[in-house]
């Protein structure tokens, strides 16, 4: 089975593998849909999915489709752990030989908790790090903005409310961690990417939030190293009923070093929840970290 639904406290889910299944289209992983009982339709783009693990990269020029998108191509398991928990298991990929393990588990009322592990099988990746890639498909919000607490790097490093909604796709979309030092070397490309655009904003806390229709998306994080986020303000392609574009809220994970057969990898959680003051964003990180 290559998906399925869970139900805990306000929320309802579907997890699934990169198989399609009737409107479901192949390729998007991770949750396929997520829905909070008091509201009317899912956050994510129907179709497509949220969490969904999207690119593997090294540096390298961008590949060919099924090279570039290769999370979703390569074979990939579901497996259902309990009522709340379920796994993605994606063997050694064909071009990075990257296996990863992704888990969800649903708390309630308005929680998931995500766990990602990976291990690197060969020398994949010449300039000694990992890139990993995760894109949120969002359903045509008002409101395509990201907001988290940073500054512009280029001006002040005081710390403020920043709302973070790029102008077009692939422009100033990544937004690096305030003491990330780790700057990647890419290979001269025609083709630009999400994540090899750089914004001048940094974020000072490892969360972010946006809205949609009278509810909240919170995604935190353990850590700010390795973490970046990305936006596109039509990732998500274009809702023609609503006569606008889906934005893409999205991050990845940067492994500096590795060693072959080492294990690495994050966890994070996800909030989806009736809309909510700044300060109770705040709150939901400092009472995750608090009790991790």
């Amino acid at each position: 089975m290559a998906h399925d639904t869970f139900q805990v406290g306000d929320l309802a889910a579907v997890i699934g593998d990169n198989a399609a299944h009737e409107k479901h289209r192949a390729g998007y992983n991770g949750l396929w849909s997520l829905r909070h009982r008091t509201c009317k339709r899912s956050l994510f783009v129907p179709g497509i999915a949220g969490l969904n693990l999207e690119h593997i990269f090294n540096g390298d020029p961008v590949g060919p489709r099924e090279v570039y998108f290769e999370p979703r191509h390569a074979p990939m398991t579901f497996r259902r752990l309990s009522e709340s928990e379920a796994e993605l298991h994606q063997p050694p990929t064909p071009t990075f030989h990257l296996e990863s393990w992704t888990r969800f588990r649903l708390v309630a009322p308005h929680y998931i908790d995500m766990t990602f592990t990976c291990m690197p099988h060969q020398h994949a990746f010449p300039r000694g790090w990992i890139g990993l890639f995760w894109a949120s498909y969002i359903n045509a919000p008002l409101d395509k903005s990201l907001y988290f607490l940073g500054h512009d790097a280029s001006r002040s490093r005081t710390s403020l409310w920043t709302q973070f909604c790029t102008q077009q796709h692939n422009d100033e979309s990544t937004v690096l961690f305030r003491d990330d030092p780790t700057r990647l070397k890419f290979e001269p490309d025609e083709r630009e990417t999400l994540y090899k655009n750089f914004s001048p904003f940094r974020f000072d806390a490892p969360f972010h939030y946006g809205n949609f229709e009278e509810h909240t998306w919170i995604l935190m994080f353990d850590r700010g190293e390795g973490v970046r986020f990305s936006h596109s303000p039509s990732g998500g392609g274009v809702n023609s009923a609503a006569r606008t574009t889906n934005p893409a809220w999205d991050f990845q994970f940067i492994v500096p070093k590795f060693e072959v057969g080492g294990k690495y990898g994050f966890k994070a959680r996800a909030v989806f929840r009736p809309r909510c003051s700044r300060e109770e964003t705040i709150s939901e990180y400092e009472r995750w970290r608090e009790s991790d």
